[in-house]
């Protein structure tokens, strides 16, 4: 299973649970493929296959939108957040908040699809949840 791979029967799907995927492959060292779940253009969902998953994320918000003096109840916020939502948790990349998700390289499409949906759906719910914090 490659990106090019996931992108063509990804697309080939007309709907998913009454989303429609918009599938663009990035350029660089890493194949990526960006993928637009619906119409949440603004929360895109960025999928690399490795050999043993496939690693969705989506990136929230960088540490200098953080009300610094608030750093500290967010990271709480964040961990109590973890454990009731489904299929992702929070992480850091650099400077970058970041929701993700991993599945196995033998996870169907459909599968891969239903997480693409569960990330997004989990951003927004993260992003307003967390906007107390932000600036």
């Amino acid at each position: 299973m490659n990106t090019q791979d996931l992108a063509i029967r990804i697309s080939d799907l007309s709907s998913f649970e009454g989303y429609q995927f918009d599938c663009q492959p990035i350029p660089g060292d890493v194949d990526v493929l960006q993928v637009t779940v619906g119409d949440y253009q603004e929360i895109p969902v960025f999928l690399s296959v490795t050999d043993t998953q496939v690693l969705c994320i989506t990136y929230l918000f960088t540490e200098e939108e953080v009300i610094a003096t608030r750093r500290a109840e967010l990271m709480e916020e964040m961990l109590e957040l973890n454990i009731p939502m489904p299929l992702s948790a929070f992480s850091k990349v650099g400077d970058r908040y970041v929701v993700f998700g991993a599945l196995s390289t033998n996870s169907s499409i459909e599968d891969i699809c239903h997480e693409l949906i569960t990330l997004t759906e989990n951003a927004i719910e993260a992003l307003e949840a967390l906007e107390e914090f932000l600036s």
